[in-house]
């Protein structure tokens, strides 16, 4: 998996069903969700998709072919977060101490993290160092 890949985020009805045609459209284009983050308030959801890079035109389409709108399409750093006390703290802490915002975090199906920050260049060359100066787990 690259550092850097692709999230659509898409804005969804609050009802039994969307997950699953968003799903459904995605496997029959032969996409796999790498990871996925959703949350809904009142009758609306937001739906964060982690695509492999080398998929993200075949989500698009499937998605696009099935009424789904893709709001946002972005970068995000994913890499291995080891599952210890205080991992994800240390890697916020890099971004917080070099005063860049981070607006999403996540974790992907095979438990690595997914940030997005606004100032992204910046908090990938940050994250990436720190990432390569972990301690050993």
């Amino acid at each position: 998996m690259m550092p850097v890949q692709t999230d659509f985020m898409v804005e969804i009805e609050d009802r039994p069903g969307i997950v699953a045609r968003i799903g459904a459209a995605l496997g029959r284009a032969d996409v796999n969700i790498e990871g996925v983050c959703g949350l809904t308030s009142g009758r609306m959801g937001i739906l964060h998709v982690l695509l492999d890079n080398d998929k993200v035109d075949a989500a698009r389409a499937a998605l696009e072919s099935n009424g789904v709108e893709i709001r946002t399409e972005r970068d995000v750093w994913v890499a291995d977060c080891p599952d210890v006390p205080g991992e994800l703290g240390r890697l916020m802490r890099r971004l917080a101490d070099a005063e860049i915002n981070c607006d999403l975090v996540y974790v992907t199906t095979s438990g690595k993290v997914v940030i997005g920050a606004p100032e992204f260049e910046r908090a990938v060359q940050l994250l990436d160092r720190s990432n390569a100066s972990a301690p050993p787990v």
